[in-house]
């Protein structure tokens, strides 16, 4: 059989419905509820300028926190916190069991921590700052 494979860089909304249907039949084989829902959050400062960023799916009884950037002039101004609160008060309640994410060591290990998110596993690096630390918060 013979398959054509490519590197996709264009927005396709086929993709997205292929991926969907995909999911969803695969769970439905198993019996077990999708419940599947990206989200992009987005702060914006007066300007109507974007300053922060948060995205990531929600998917049978997890949430999955992708991204979370913050522009470098309003970081540590409690703006990363709000957003990703805003997640959490998002999927609270709604059969989602746990939120979950990975950071670097060099990223925001401590920040999550004061979320209240637990370490679940640390995957060394040869460069301690590579360290990943993959991170949950039960919801």
């Amino acid at each position: 059989m013979e398959f054509k494979i490519r590197r996709v860089n264009e927005e396709d909304e086929r993709i997205g419905r292929f991926i969907h249907d995909e999911f969803l039949s695969y769970s439905e084989e198993n019996e077990i509820p999708l419940d599947y829902d990206s989200f992009c959050y987005t702060a914006e400062n007066e300007e109507g300028k974007i300053i922060g960023v948060i995205t990531g799916h929600a998917f049978y009884d997890e949430v999955h926190i992708s991204d979370l950037v913050i522009d470098r002039k309003y970081r540590r101004s409690g703006l990363g916190s709000r957003l990703v609160r805003t997640v959490e008060d998002a999927y609270k309640g709604k059969g989602y069991e746990i939120i979950t994410l990975s950071t670097f060591a060099f990223q925001a290990p401590d920040f999550y921590g004061k979320l209240g998110y637990e370490t679940e596993f640390v995957r060394n690096s040869k460069d301690s700052k590579l360290n990943r630390y993959f991170m949950y918060k039960k919801i």
